[in-house]
């Protein structure tokens, strides 16, 4: 991805971030065309963040309309526009944060796309969708070189996923260098045993690299083999929770709803079943009053959430400090956040 010119007016505003992480990590981003699917609560924050980056250009793609729900976390949508499209009632607001991104809205169904389509962006970020789709589009993006992000969020709980490829970054390391002791002192004249040693930091930037998994192969690890067994007490339990839900969008086509609550909470224990048996977990592993939790979107895990998925994406198309690889998983319950490898 070639980085573009900076313009004057550009430079006076992204000053700080030019500061931070150098121009050629602005004029990547300058480039980068990103591609966001879902324009729920956690989709809003997402945008919000990149927007503010400085990022070239921005496509919000939803087919679905504004509900009730959206009043208690999307922010860029006026209350006054329910029922409509969430992609063009978010434009505006959106657009407003930062009128040098080219902000775009596409109302057309993810899966009526062409595989086409996909390969114009430099990074997809899908919210809220089935599993089966994000494992495709993953795999769409493994074969054409594009950065994967996905995330969503079920009432308390929410994660990340990512998945680069073979990414490259450079990373600041401080450095230490010590004068010795024959310094001290020729410089000073006093012995070293009654002055202290001064030591100088500087910063050293070095190119690391790291491998992703995909998101099929964290769906398909295998819990009950010896080698994975000894991970599960590591595992934060929200990936399994997360697997349930999952399960229960891929089953139903839809999310857990609260106009239908009773009966999504049979079905939602009966996925848990389905992952324990599966797994060989205890209840302890996964707590059995998940269902309690795990509805409608919560404004607080979204800016959580969407606040870390905002910044690996910048992180990922800056080429700036180790990203996350490959799973960001919180927990409202407990009030707690862990980044994991999931899969081969």
């Amino acid at each position: 991805m070639s980085g573009e010119n900076i313009t004057e007016d550009e430079a006076a505003l992204y000053d700080r971030q030019i500061r931070l992480w150098g121009l050629d990590a602005q004029k990547r981003l300058r480039a980068s065309k990103v591609l966001l699917i879902g324009l729920k609560g956690l989709g809003a924050e997402v945008a919000k963040n990149i927007v503010l980056s400085g990022i070239k250009s921005l496509t919000l793609l939803d087919h679905t309309v504004v509900d009730e729900e959206d009043k208690n976390s999307q922010f860029l949508i006026p209350h006054s526009e329910l029922g409509k499209n969430r992609a063009v009632s978010s434009l505006e607001r959106t657009q407003c944060l930062n009128p040098m991104v080219n902000v775009t809205a596409d109302t057309e169904d993810i899966n009526s796309k062409s595989d086409d389509y996909f390969k114009q962006y430099d990074v997809i970020c899908a919210t809220c969708c089935q599993p089966s789709l994000l494992t495709k589009l993953d795999n769409l993006c493994a074969e054409n070189n594009i950065k994967f992000f996905a995330g969503d969020i079920f009432g308390y709980y929410g994660f990340m996923f990512s998945d680069l490829g073979k990414h490259e970054y450079a990373e600041e390391i401080p450095k230490l260098n010590q004068k010795s002791d024959k310094q001290d002192e020729e410089g000073s004249g006093e012995p070293s045993v009654k002055k202290a040693k001064k030591d100088e930091t500087e910063t050293v930037v070095i190119k690391k690299e790291e491998i992703f998994s995909t998101f099929q192969s964290a769906l398909d690890v295998d819990w009950t083999v010896t080698t994975n067994q000894s991970k599960i007490n590591r595992t934060p339990n929200t990936h399994y929770i997360t697997l349930a839900i999952l399960n229960f969008m891929e089953e139903h086509k839809r999310r857990p709803l609260l106009t239908s609550v009773e009966n999504d909470v049979k079905a939602l224990c009966e996925c848990r079943t389905k992952i324990m048996e599966k797994n060989k977990l205890t209840d302890k592993k996964f707590p059995v009053d998940f269902t309690e939790y795990c509805f409608s979107e919560l404004s607080p895990v979204c800016a959580i959430v969407g606040g870390v998925l905002g910044q690996e994406i910048i992180k990922a198309v800056s080429q700036r400090d180790p990203p996350h690889n490959n799973f960001f998983f919180y927990n409202g319950v407990e009030g707690t956040g862990m980044v994991d490898k999931i899969g081969n």
